[in-house]
């Protein structure tokens, strides 16, 4: 299978900012990213706990004292962009964490947390892929508004922005210097093994539970209003070409939509069906974009993501029934 493997544990991407690799499942499926600043730190979002070490040693390996980190900012608490909160606060005695306000309360007391991935995932694989999730001082917690400004160093300003659209406890960061959002889930998957001639290819996220097209499209238009020049993704790493990209996005969310309202099967069978509508839609756009993997390497690739999309998708159905 094409894997990224070489692909290096840290980046580079300019402007004080490098992309970290954090190990979830395989190399180049999920990162977080350092931003450093006139001897000051900051990390949006932070992978799971069993990366947690690893990305204390990366700031040692860069003269970062544990307390120079001023911020720990994950963008929604989904696990594999928050899980490794609790255990970093402990590590990091200056950081404040910056929360939406529909997520300060689950990073405080992540019980709920625990019992929602406990409930798509199982015990056992939470355990295995999530490790210790614990909660985080409320005292230490800054509950970050839309319009929420931060400064890092002297004089650089981070903009948290309220971005639902995959998720309603999301927010994204606006970093001037870069021109470029951290968007943690909302501006799609773009996984470097797809990369074609055209450059990244890129896909909708839908996992459970709040999957809101409408808003999604809005928060799209929030982010084009900026002129931004790149997006540092979670999955995986920073891409540029924005106003194509968001216009794959906004096709691919439309796509979704229709494919998963035109099965009319129920229960698990309504679940195969979208899952497999979703992977052919996949499959297709990846051989439109010429992208250097064949069949089954795709599908080894996108299958988490997959099962994941179909299920939050058959929830959204769920939601348009009940309204």
């Amino acid at each position: 299978m094409t894997t990224l493997s070489h692909l290096p544990a840290t980046t580079d991407v300019g402007y004080g900012i490098t992309c970290i690799d954090t190990e979830q499942e395989r190399a180049g499926m999920a990162c977080c990213y350092l931003i450093e600043q006139d001897g000051e730190a900051a990390l949006v979002d932070c992978g799971t706990s069993p990366g947690a070490d690893r990305l204390l040693a990366v700031l040692r390996s860069r003269g970062i004292a544990p307390e120079h980190v001023r911020y720990l900012m994950p963008t929604h608490v989904h696990l594999d962009h928050a899980g490794a909160a609790g255990v970093l606060m402990r590590q990091l005695p200056n950081a404040q964490l910056i929360a939406h306000p529909r997520a300060a309360r689950h990073l405080i007391d992540p019980s709920k947390l625990i019992e929602g991935a406990i409930a798509v995932y199982g015990a056992d694989a939470v355990r295995l892929a999530y490790g210790q999730i614990l909660p985080v001082d409320a005292a230490r917690v800054v509950i970050a508004d839309d319009g929420h400004r931060l400064t890092l160093g002297a004089a650089r300003e981070l903009l948290l922005l309220d971005t639902p659209g995959h998720a309603r406890h999301h927010y994204s960061v606006w970093d001037a210097q870069s021109r470029g959002f951290f968007t943690g889930d909302t501006f799609g998957i773009s996984y470097r093994e797809f990369d074609g001639p055209q450059g990244p290819w890129l896909m909708p996220t839908t996992t459970p539970v709040q999957f809101e097209p409408d808003a999604w499209e809005q928060t799209l238009d929030r982010y084009l209003s900026f002129a931004p020049q790149r997006m540092y993704l979670t999955h995986y790493g920073c891409v540029e070409d924005i106003a194509r990209l968001a216009y794959d996005l906004r096709a691919g969310l439309c796509d979704y939509q229709h494919l998963a309202m035109s099965i009319e099967a129920r229960g698990a069978a309504r679940h195969a069906g979208i899952r497999d509508a979703i992977e052919n839609w996949s499959l297709a756009a990846l051989r439109r974009h010429g992208a250097p993997v064949d069949e089954q390497q795709a599908r080894r690739l996108l299958a988490a993501d997959m099962e994941l999309n179909a299920q939050g998708l058959g929830v959204w159905l769920d939601r348009q029934a009940a309204a």
